[in-house]
């Protein structure tokens, strides 16, 4: 007698796991870019994301790859070498129905792509941009990234003595209106924070620490597994409730920022510092600051803002994709060009 199959288990759209997965990870066993990677599907799948309406977006580097790994029915672009957030701003202006999903490294945003990396903050351009942070660069034997800490050790011995750029700081300063840091080992407090981000419109900037074991992953590290673990020092317990799921209050009465996200769902964070302020930048710029000087790390959602209008509000760009609207719409008449002419003249 045949045994009957199981039917897979779906999310509330009707779709099983495997429908948001990719391709075979080829990046080094226990890189903490894969576990992003996981992170974003279980999150996409928990969304009730479709795959085809989201547009994955990238530069070049370890972290880059990672695409590939996950959602492969989603359309996906390889862009140059830190310039991201232009493609991204250009494929987001042609079809704003989409959910954009960017991935970089700290190389690919922190050095070569800063100067768009800033560009794309202060616009509040709608997508969620992750850094997966190892603090070297992967691909070309280890060498100190841009987010380096001071004083941090590569195997070789030798001792950066570079400060840092905190992509945090610059974040909340610059204008993007969803600022977290988390780590590729917490799983419970990244797949909330992403689930959040997937929920919020306006520019998500996610700092993931994801440490890289074959360059930054030794004694010495400030971006190692080991030291992350010692060092970690969480801002906030996060909470994150779909608008499809049943909406329940489980934190006592004045330990918790409920925010509602552009979507219904409802975003707590409770508090596990006292001068904790997630709507305001002087107190999270400052919390950064003071952190760093006393060489902690930082996680959790730092700063968020659900009122600022995104870059299409600035724009007000029609509900319609641009993409798909017809050449009668967006080629002026010979009337119009003549109008336009005269008022040169």
């Amino acid at each position: 007698m045949a045994t009957a199959t199981p039917t897979p288990k779906v999310n509330h759209i009707g779709l099983p796991i495997v429908d948001y997965r990719g391709g075979k990870s080829t990046l080094c066993a226990g890189c903490g870019h894969n576990a992003i990677s996981e992170r974003i599907i279980d999150a996409m799948y928990e969304m009730g994301v479709e795959p085809e309406r989201v547009m994955k977006m990238s530069g070049i580097g370890c972290s880059s790859k990672s695409p590939a790994y996950f959602m492969s029915r989603s359309h996906s672009f390889n862009s140059v070498h830190g310039r991201m957030p232009s493609v991204s701003t250009g494929a987001i202006l042609a079809n704003h129905t989409m959910t954009t999903l960017g991935v970089s490294g700290d190389g690919d945003t922190a050095s070569i792509g800063m100067g768009q990396f800033v560009h794309l903050l202060r616009r509040n351009l709608p997508m969620i941009y992750i850094i997966e942070d190892n603090g070297v660069y992967g691909l070309t034997k280890g060498q100190f990234s841009a987010t380096a800490d001071i004083g941090s050790k590569l195997k070789t011995g030798v001792v950066n003595e570079l400060p840092a750029i905190d992509t945090c700081s610059l974040a909340i300063q610059l204008g993007a209106t969803f600022v977290g840091r988390s780590f590729s080992g917490d799983k419970k407090q990244l797949l909330a924070m992403l689930k959040a981000a997937i929920a919020h419109k306006g520019t998500v900037m996610l700092d993931v620490i994801s440490p890289c074991v074959t360059f930054n992953d030794h004694e010495g590290s400030t971006k190692s597994y080991k030291f992350m673990q010692e060092h970690d020092e969480p801002i906030n317990e996060l909470g994150f409730v779909a608008s499809f799921e049943d909406i329940e209050v489980d934190y006592d009465s004045g330990e918790v920022y409920d925010v509602e996200m552009h979507d219904g769902s409802s975003l707590r964070l409770k508090k596990l510092r006292d001068d904790y302020d997630p709507t305001s930048k002087p107190k999270a710029v400052e919390m950064l600051m003071e952190s760093h000087e006393k060489g902690e790390i930082l996680t959790g959602v730092f700063y968020i803002d659900t009122a600022k209008p995104t870059f299409i509000d600035q724009l007000n760009v029609v509900d319609e994709p641009l993409g798909q609207l017809p050449e009668s719409l967006t080629r002026p008449s010979r009337e119009t060009l003549e109008k336009l002419m005269v008022n040169l003249q």
